[in-house]
């Protein structure tokens, strides 16, 4: 015999006995299925707990912060249910350039970042933006809260969804980095060229 040959018996071989191996406990008798029925317990007869609908003005306030590594972290404060997911939004205002992150609510806040590249964000003007999304998108113990749509927000902070997918809110904050922007000149000499 061949070395290949033996090599797939004995592979074989360990097969099945891997298959023939059973069990060393003795089998217990099953419980007949009429018995198994006595003794489970009765369905409870009370409806769950209805959830009461968020009637509140949504309220979410936001604050930036620029760490050692010149990178930005928003932290938030929201009356909003634990688990609303948001989406947290930075834009520098100068070339338009965006950064994301979805977190969810925790014990009335949430923190996302840090923003921007490894090198640290350039001075300027920066749009901190944290929408609340789409009711769709939302966990369904938020969806009992809030609605199927969204429909229960309510306050200045909240508007129709662009999509037609019911309500969402947003908060929109400024945040400056380093001392000033960068400026253009308004006195323009426009010089005629021949």
């Amino acid at each position: 015999m061949t070395a290949w040959v033996r090599v797939i018996l004995a592979g074989m071989v360990l097969v099945w006995l891997a298959g023939c191996g059973g069990s060393e406990e003795p089998a217990s008798d099953p419980t007949p299925v009429a018995e198994m029925a006595e003794e489970s317990p009765e369905p409870d007869t009370e409806e769950a707990t209805e959830v009461p609908p968020f009637d509140e003005v949504v309220t979410i306030d936001v604050a930036s912060r620029l760490g050692q590594d010149r990178r930005l972290t928003v932290e938030g404060e929201t009356n909003l249910p634990d688990d609303t997911r948001l989406q947290v939004l930075v834009e520098r205002e100068l070339s338009g350039v965006r950064w994301r992150e979805r977190v969810s609510v925790a014990q009335g806040g949430f923190v996302a970042g840090p923003f921007g590249p490894g090198s640290g964000l350039p001075d300027g003007g920066y749009l901190v933006t944290v929408d609340v999304q789409e009711g769709s998108v939302q966990p369904a113990s938020v969806r009992d809260r809030l609605g199927k749509e969204n429909e229960h927000l309510q306050g200045p902070l909240v508007e129709q969804s662009r999509h037609g997918l019911g309500q969402v809110a947003s908060r929109s904050q400024r945040f400056l980095v380093g001392s000033e922007t960068r400026r253009t000149l308004d006195h323009v000499e426009v010089m005629e060229v021949e």
